[in-house]
């Protein structure tokens, strides 16, 4: 089983800490989050992007994704958001990770309109990433929380090198079930975000299979090949317990869905 964890679970943690707590706990890689108040972010010159790629390489730990704040929908100037998308792209590259998470970002325009936006955005995106190897993965995330917000954009960009990704709370927070949401997004998948909370209206973060995410139907379908990561917000919930504490139990449970199917 692929098995990574987001540093969103491990706020300003440097990068040897992420990698050692990673290799303890049997993570196969890590979701950077690419913000400036983190150790790697785009601002990264080239030696530190080597020493980064360096330091998970020595642990035989990938980078699986830069998970950047790119709003692809959003209302804004298209030269700022295609240079953040081109840096996160191109820190990607350097880093050896496979994918780029961005965001919807739509806000209260219409949903054609955003979709619009966010495909015209992307497929632009698209060659740049092609070219440099990586996959720009658009999370289902804020004005498009469901599968079929996401499937509708990556549907129209119509190319390879965009696709999705799968956040399995805000579907299910969003009423759509588990199974629409993989039938939809599986061709474009490039990784699960798996976590789970105490409620629909109570998004505090718990360990993994302790709260109301129907998480067997959303990791089952996927299967032992797929990548899974843990999105643990402590960042944003500061009070609850440490991730490092709780990881090897958290992909215990994931191995443990995939076996039962």
């Amino acid at each position: 089983m692929n098995f990574a964890f987001s540093t969103l679970g491990v706020p300003g943690m440097d990068v040897a800490d992420v990698v050692r707590i990673a290799a303890d706990a049997g993570c196969r890689g890590v979701e950077l989050r690419a913000h400036p108040e983190e150790p790697v972010h785009a601002g990264l010159v080239a030696h530190e992007r080597r020493d980064v790629l360096r330091q998970f390489a020595a642990a035989g730990v990938r980078v699986l994704s830069v998970a950047g704040y790119a709003r692809v929908a959003a209302e804004a100037d298209d030269d700022a958001v295609y240079e953040e998308l081109h840096r996160l792209i191109h820190l990607a590259a350097d880093l050896e990770a496979p994918f780029v998470r961005v965001f919807p970002g739509g806000g209260e325009q219409s949903r054609d309109a955003a979709d619009a936006t966010a495909a015209r955005r992307l497929g632009a995106a698209a060659e740049v990433a092609a070219e440099a190897g990586v996959r720009v993965l658009l999370e289902n995330h804020d004005s498009h929380p469901s599968g079929a917000d996401v499937a509708r954009v990556v549907a129209a960009v119509g190319h390879p090198h965009v696709g999705a990704v799968w956040d399995v709370q805000h579907a299910w927070r969003a009423g759509e079930d588990p199974a629409r949401t993989y039938g939809l997004l599986e061709p474009y998948l490039g990784y699960v975000q798996v976590k789970d909370c105490a409620g629909r209206d109570d998004t505090t973060p718990v360990p993994l299979g302790s709260g109301a995410v129907p998480l067997r139907a959303c990791v089952a379908p996927v299967g032992p090949d797929g990548w899974f990561c843990w999105e643990y917000e402590k960042r944003w919930y500061p009070g609850v317990p440490g991730l490092p504490g709780l990881l090897a139990a958290g992909r215990a449970h994931v191995e443990g869905l995939l076996a039962a199917g």
